[in-house]
């Protein structure tokens, strides 16, 4: 019971953290349903940036490829790379996936940085980053467990939860628990790193405006794709982990 009540109570603080807010939030009103706005907002735009890359990217493939193609493959090539180092010799159907997960952070937490957001007004809120809010870095994390769960029990089927048990059936209480932390952990780390990197610059651009917030940019751009890349590597590693069934 006391491995039920614990479980229980980290899945509603899971549930609580969509009602976690920094600042106002401008609400949109959809069906019966309440959705952060501006975050929609960002997260569209991020989307169209991928989509309109990638499409202006491959209109015209090439054998050799050069320019906008050859990056899109170097890119694709990393991101194969991690899948397998992380999966094991399985790592195909995966590679779309940790590939989504990659670029949609890795631009998200950019456009934060790069992107004029501010000059657009809403009338309650302001637009920033998409991985700036913890609804849209638990939604992630949500989609990643359920991401290996599929993988373990696609595999292995039912047996799959035999991995609770191992190697010992002691450890059942910290096995469960281990999976219900995983995406607090993976939605946490995501949402407190950009909104301290953001926080940061906002304040050092109102104390000393000239000179001192431009390194510390350059610094936010260099952490937020390292971000994007914990992200998916972790991901990679919870789906291999459950087809192989070890820790």
């Amino acid at each position: 019971m006391n491995v039920l009540s614990c479980s229980i109570n980290t899945l509603n603080g899971l549930y609580d953290l969509s009602g976690v807010e920094v600042g106002q939030h401008f609400y949109w009103k959809i069906g019966g349903f309440q959705v952060h706005g501006q975050v929609l907002i960002t997260s569209c735009v991020v989307i169209a940036i991928l989509s309109g890359s990638a499409a202006l990217a491959v209109r015209n493939p090439q054998t050799i490829p050069t320019g906008g193609q050859n990056f899109f493959e170097y890119v694709l090539e990393f991101i194969r790379d991690v899948s397998k180092t992380q999966i094991g010799e399985e790592y195909g159907p995966w590679v779309p996936f940790i590939g989504t997960m990659f670029l949609f952070i890795f631009v998200s937490n950019w456009s934060g940085a790069l992107l004029p957001w501010k000059i657009i007004q809403l009338p309650h809120g302001e637009l920033a980053a998409p991985t700036n809010d913890i609804n849209t870095t638990v939604a992630l994390a949500l989609l990643t467990s359920v991401a290996y769960f599929y993988a373990g029990l696609t595999k292995k089927g039912l047996s799959y939860f035999g991995k609770y048990i191992q190697p010992t059936p002691i450890l059942l209480p910290i096995n469960i628990l281990e999976d219900f932390t995983k995406p607090l952990s993976l939605s946490f780390r995501l949402f407190g790193n950009i909104l301290a990197d953001e926080l940061v610059v906002v304040v050092l651009v109102s104390l000393v405006p000239s000179v001192v917030p431009i390194p510390v940019m350059f610094l936010g751009l260099f952490t937020s794709g390292i971000q994007a890349l914990i992200f998916a590597t972790l991901a990679a590693a919870y789906i291999g982990e459950s087809m192989e069934g070890h820790h």
